[in-house]
């Protein structure tokens, strides 16, 4: 979009970026929405001299210093946005800013009910919704905010440049079937892995079905991916899945070796599905029993719940407190801020509460780019604010987590839009937006 210098109030010189009535992302930039992905670049537009109003131009705000009198004497200046790939398109416009509620934010006593990833294609695929490196500054003196989806009439400054970090997300979840719900070959399974491992450094699996750990752990070793893995072992289908998934477990880190296994997780959210507690510890005593007669008694071993269903007799028996926690079920909404604040206290609920001293790490939280679960507005501006928001909030609280997820899950036939947009890749593992975002400095 081109801009008149005098509408720019010297933005030019001063180095001052002003975004036009559209999205804005965190660096001040227009955020563009498209189908394949989000785009932001700078784009200079040429300065039309004779059409400057002196009168309006404010000299006090004028940054002599941060002048690159190159670009004000060269043919562009001016801010717009392209699509974030080689070949350049023309621009579409903006997504329609979200609609927000004005009312306080609260959180319901109990956490979302929903399935969990991770079925046997061969059964039918579960359907699941549910899922910080210090950034170095660049240049600017302020950390650019995140982007918070905005009216089409906002006006927003930053500072002259973004400053970006070096990391992205601390682990993603991964559940690798193809969006017809068979099982993906080690081909796949190694391309797939390449691209997250651009995004994160540690995978959350929720079972061992469809060789998902076998084939992780040799595309990663083959393949010398970046990647740990934080595996599953998936018990809602009874003692003979279980057992299944743990027979699998244990031949494939025999197989690898211990070292990419950091941690592996008996069951996901089964307190919410209806086991008692006294079944989920069973399960969590044989499978720990069992890793150390194998001589893999290394590894942590932990359930995974709702933090509402979470207790302090199936901490005491966990290496580690891993919650699933979202904001986007509340009834009430107001920001993406706040969603992101009662996600944290809820975290801190449960370190001060039911953790009793062990590490707490966030097994799942997100934000759907589609469909509806309430009040919270479900779109891939918000989903980009989240994520954004949310990272920077964990990293300041201390907290460990698994975005979710990697990709969108269509394989969950029949599941609402929501259930199946989580994804920072669409179920074709093209990313949705530009995961630069997601290094902006917090």
């Amino acid at each position: 979009m081109r801009a008149c210098f005098s509408s720019l109030a010297l933005a030019a010189l001063a180095g001052i970026q002003v975004a036009s009535a559209a999205p804005v992302a965190a660096d001040g930039a227009q955020l563009v929405a498209r189908d394949d992905a989000v785009g932001v670049q700078y784009v200079p537009a040429s300065v039309d001299w004779n059409k400057v109003d002196w009168s309006q131009v404010n000299w006090s705000v004028v940054n002599w210093g941060a002048v690159n009198w190159q670009s004000v004497f060269s043919s562009s200046t001016a801010y717009t946005t392209v699509q974030a790939q080689p070949s350049p398109s023309p621009a579409p416009a903006p997504l329609p800013a979200p609609v927000q509620s004005s009312a306080a934010p609260v959180y319901s006593s109990a956490a979302p009910t929903h399935s969990s990833p991770a079925p046997a294609p061969s059964l039918s695929p579960q359907p699941a919704p549910s899922p910080q490196p210090s950034p170095t500054p660049v240049s600017s003196p302020a950390p650019a905010p995140s982007p918070e989806p905005e009216t089409s009439s906002s006006v927003a400054t930053q500072p002259d440049k973004p400053s970006y970090s070096s990391g992205s997300l601390w682990g993603l979840t991964y559940s690798p079937y193809n969006n017809d719900g068979s099982c993906p070959d080690i081909g796949t399974v190694s391309a797939q892995l390449q691209k997250v491992a651009g995004v994160t450094s540690n995978i959350r699996l929720y079972s061992t079905d469809c060789s998902q750990l076998r084939n992780a752990l040799q595309a990663i070793s083959t393949g010398n991916i970046g990647i740990n893995i934080h595996a599953g072992i998936w018990i809602s289908d009874g003692a003979s899945r279980m057992q299944s998934d743990l027979d699998e477990f244990v031949a494939a880190v025999k197989q690898y070796g211990s070292g990419l296994v950091k941690g592996v997780s008996v069951g996901n959210e089964d307190i919410s599905k209806g086991m008692s507690e006294s079944t989920l510890i069973g399960y969590i005593n044989q499978v720990r029993a069992r890793l150390q007669a194998e001589g893999l008694g290394n590894i942590p071993v932990y359930a995974t719940e709702q933090d509402a269903h979470f207790t302090q007799a199936i901490a005491a028996v966990c290496d580690l407190v891993q919650v699933n926690i979202y904001s986007i079920f509340d009834s009430i909404f107001t920001s993406v801020d706040s969603s992101v604040q009662s996600v944290i206290q809820r975290a801190d609920n449960i370190k001060n509460n039911v953790a009793g001293g062990k590490p707490v790490r966030f097994g799942e939280t997100g934000w759907s780019s589609s469909g509806s679960t309430g009040p919270s507005p479900l779109s891939l501006l918000n989903e980009i604010a989240y994520v954004q928001k949310f990272k920077c909030a964990a990293a300041k609280a201390g907290y460990d987590y698994f975005y979710f997820e990697a990709k969108d899950a269509l394989w969950k036939n029949g599941a609402a839009a929501s259930e199946q947009n989580f994804g920072i890749f669409n179920s074709d593992y093209v990313q949705k937006f530009d995961l630069g975002l997601l290094n902006l400095l917090c």
